[in-house]
């Protein structure tokens, strides 16, 4: 995959000078027509031997461009905070918003590169984190991004010649770092093992472009060019409707779901209630503080029909936390800045560190629950949600996450008793607004969408649970007993 990067290219200082001009010219029209259309985001990842001028490359397209329509991110090893969360965490909160530019010196492919360089991680389980960035990387170009994979390649020889040209002047000697060396004395299992991850991840959305990087202007220019050529490209497509992924989803042909299951008449009486709720509230504070919990975090989404009680479960959980252990996200419609990022995006920035609890009022499951009732977004979109939202999750577990997801069911009369309740007391008429009252009217549809939903997003890392809630108090209970069981088990 290297040979065509050690063939010596170059280009001479004349036409290097002769071409310079137009393109830099070219490059600030078509990122001036970027950031006025705002229409998608370019997504640059900086990678390759070191040596080879990546460094050199980010602070020219700095210079060639405005850099204030560029977000320049060089990523080293993690710091405790990033250590705390996903792998992913530090690159989805770094991703440019629609407009910009996105220059990543280092990226998601380089821990899983070193990793196996350095024996810490097996073949099966490099492959399994590239197939996993093949699907990020698809749910980026999906999302509307461009994405730009450059790989700057020198051949041993031309890698221990460079090195030495950098150490020996005082100018550069600073960007040759101990580690360089240590990695050149293993520059052929370097080779083989990114050889081995730009095959696996080199796909038509977002392909690797190997370049030579021993003649800086040969280097420069045909970055340049590159980019200008696929920007150019992106800004000429016009935004098509997504053709739906296979045949559309259909209720069940006998009409029975999982919904219609659930039994509603479970009841709990107030004093067993109060019982249980001070029970679980003690057990609940007790694990929040127990050793085991330490290194674990809790993610919590409730979700469920207007009225269903999510805020009253919410509170019942944080009335028995230290109120600097959690935060409560409530999700509500998306803003300009949400908009302007992929769709999980706003998501990924609320996760927890060790030792706490994130609890969501409503959650990313909008995508395949009223994006897909309302139409917010193409078929396309919300049947490849299935997916994305099960790679998040996974992550989120793999990362030690305990992960709850509470649907609170309750009929169509229990709903419209508590919509007529909060419409008679004042201090609960801010609860009910009209578009409560026309979401009622679309409640098959949502019924519908809440079985696609948990048929396939129920994964035994992170199962939903149907929680029958026409009784507040049996639904409340249900929830607190939930997440102290499975803590507990966990932890102990």
């Amino acid at each position: 995959m290297f040979e065509s990067a050690e063939l010596g290219h170059k280009v001479s200082k004349q036409e290097y000078e002769r071409e310079v001009p137009k393109l830099r010219e070219a490059l600030l029209d078509a990122q001036f027509e970027l950031s006025q259309r705002a229409g998608f985001q370019v997504i640059l990842l900086i990678g390759g031997v070191d040596g080879a001028g990546k460094g050199e490359t980010v602070n020219l397209l700095n210079d060639w461009m405005d850099p204030h329509h560029i977000h320049t991110v060089a990523f080293s090893d993690p710091d405790q905070q990033e250590r705390e969360r996903p792998y992913m965490w530090r690159f989805w909160r770094a991703l440019p918003p629609k407009g910009k530019i996105g220059i990543f010196f280092g990226s998601w492919y380089t821990e899983p590169i070193v990793d196996r360089v350095m024996g810490h991680a097996k073949t099966a389980d490099f492959d399994q984190r590239l197939q996993e960035i093949v699907r990020f990387e698809k749910m980026l170009t999906d999302e509307g991004a461009l994405v730009l994979k450059f790989w700057f390649h020198l051949s041993r020889e031309k890698q221990k010649t460079r090195l030495e040209s950098l150490q020996k002047n005082p100018k550069t000697r600073w960007r040759v770092a101990e580690t360089a060396w240590d990695r050149f004395k293993k520059y052929d299992k370097f080779k083989k093992i990114s050889e081995h991850a730009l095959r696996l991840t080199s796909t038509a959305e977002a392909p690797w472009i190997v370049v030579e990087g021993m003649d800086s202007n040969y280097r420069n220019l045909t970055v340049g060019k590159t980019l200008l050529a696929a920007l150019e490209e992106k800004l000429k497509e016009s935004r098509l409707t997504k053709p739906a992924n296979g045949f559309p989803l259909l209720p069940t042909i006998d009409n029975r779901h999982i919904l219609g299951s659930l039994d509603l008449g479970l009841h709990l009486a107030k004093h067993e209630y109060e019982k249980q709720l001070d029970y679980y509230q003690g057990k609940l504070s007790q694990l929040s503080r127990h050793p085991g919990f330490e290194k674990r975090s809790v993610i919590a989404v409730f979700e469920g029909p207007d009225a269903a009680g999510k805020g009253g479960g919410i509170k019942k959980i944080t009335n028995a936390l230290d109120a600097r252990k959690y935060q409560v996200i409530p999700v509500a419609a998306p803003t300009d800045e949400e908009l302007a990022h992929p769709y999980l995006w706003r998501f990924w920035r609320h996760m927890p560190g060790h030792g706490r609890f994130t609890l969501f009022d409503r959650s990313w499951y909008g995508r395949v629950l009223v994006e897909r009732v309302e139409k917010f977004c193409s078929e396309a979109d919300w049947m490849r949600g299935y997916n994305e939202i099960n790679d998040f999750e996974q992550q989120l577990v793999e990362n030690g996450a305990f992960l709850f997801k509470f649907w609170i069911a309750i009929s169509k009369e229990e709903q419209l008793a508590r919509f007529e309740e909060r419409q008679k007391i004042g201090f609960k008429r801010f609860k009910i607004t009209e578009e409560d009252w026309r979401n009622r009217e679309k409640w098959n549809d949502y019924e519908t969408a809440v079985c696609d939903m948990v048929d396939r997003t129920s994964t035994d890392s992170a199962p939903w649970t149907l929680v029958e809630g026409n009784d507040k108090y049996y639904a409340r209970i249900r929830i607190l007993k939930t997440l102290c069981e499975k803590i507990e088990k966990e932890i102990s």
